[in-house]
């Protein structure tokens, strides 16, 4: 098969670059990982009686990494989806023997600079590529390092943080169709390219820009460079409209449950808000490039969405959202809540006390 990447030097690179984590004691250690995984049970009822959402098959219990194990899950979810794909497109015909090391390796570190630097952001995340169901990392170093320079109360800011996490995981245990639709749409961003052999040249260029990212601030290169034609655009806005949601769906619920539970959350949310919002220019720089900024937009627009959603016809009549990827909302309908309403519950929108 053509190597596209080199997974193993990837792995390496990101473990060699990523940075050191806050100083903690092996008892301080073993006491922070007992804590998340004693509050992502914890979260998980407070989320279930919020949304009324229920896993409908089982998923393996929290995994508590530290960010060299977050790069390495990464990698494997990354190999399994992107393996497979380049087969197909290249017709599994070999570039050359020293063609394929050169070029794998480059983009194996490349690859790994990226992933060293989002293993130093990244609180927690719910891994859909390396097996189904997926799984939900919780990214220790990073949660006490953030809790330290906000200075925000230990239990209640992990608590903040399992919250949303866990309201990702149950998105995608208790509406079963969820990673099987979110893995069909990059299948068919793959199958919307114009070539195989122009689109793996994209991929690369893709990862290249990333890389460059982390390492120039000046760069003017756009991951969008490896979205050219109409029809992945297409498959893009229907991508980015259910990333939107999903985000927007897991601030409103930390949202409305956080008070309730975590008596210090208005402290840790305006805290948290600064945080995101701050950063140098190298930070902003890369943010952008990397989609992080976007993803900022996510969190206040998909919240926004859902909020409007529920004001109009409740937290249950919100969950028809999930009957099928027929109801999820369009693109145009994330700024326009009564929209949706209109397509999925029929009539106008009518007013219901917010669940929050």
């Amino acid at each position: 098969m053509a190597q596209f990447v080199d997974w193993d030097l990837a792995a390496a690179t990101a473990g060699a670059l990523g940075k050191s984590g806050p100083r903690v004691s092996f008892a301080e250690a073993t006491d922070v990982v007992g804590a998340l995984r004693r509050l992502t049970e914890e979260a998980a009822g407070h989320v279930a009686d919020y949304t009324g959402l229920r896993a409908q098959v089982a998923h393996p219990p929290v995994r508590v990494v530290d960010r060299r194990d977050w790069a390495a899950a990464n990698i494997d979810g990354l190999r399994e989806v992107i393996g497979p794909l380049v087969t197909r497109l290249s017709g599994d015909k070999r570039p050359g023997p020293l063609a394929e090391a050169i070029g794998s390796r480059i983009t194996g570190v490349q690859a790994g600079t990226v992933l060293a630097y989002l293993s130093g952001r990244v609180l927690g995340q719910y891994e859909v590529f390396a097996g189904d169901p997926g799984q939900l990392l919780l990214v220790a170093p990073n949660i006490v390092e953030v809790e330290r320079k906000l200075q925000a109360d230990p239990r209640d800011f992990r608590l903040w943080v399992c919250l949303h996490e866990v309201t990702h995981r149950t998105q995608f245990t208790a509406v079963p169709w969820m990673r099987a639709y979110f893995l069909s749409e990059v299948q068919a961003f793959v199958d919307a390219a114009q070539g195989g052999e122009h689109l793996l040249e994209r991929l690369r260029r893709g990862v290249a820009t990333l890389s460059d990212a982390v390492k120039d601030p000046n760069s003017r290169a756009s991951v969008l460079d490896i979205v050219q034609t109409p029809a992945q655009r297409a498959v893009l806005d229907r991508l980015t409209a259910l990333m939107t949601l999903l985000e927007g769906h897991a601030e409103f619920v930390m949202d409305g449950v956080g008070p309730q539970v975590i008596p210090s959350v208005e402290s840790i949310r305006a805290a948290f808000n600064r945080r995101r919002e701050s950063g140098n220019p190298l930070e902003k720089a890369i943010r952008r490039l990397l989609g992080i900024e976007v993803k900022m937009r996510q969190y206040a627009e998909g919240r926004k969405f859902v909020h409007g959603v529920v004001d109009r016809v409740g937290m249950a009549g919100f969950n028809k959202i999930f009957a099928s990827p027929l109801t999820l909302p369009r693109l145009d309908e994330l700024g326009d809540p009564d929209a949706w309403v209109a397509r999925v519950h029929g009539g106008p929108a009518r007013a219901t006390p917010a669940a929050d």
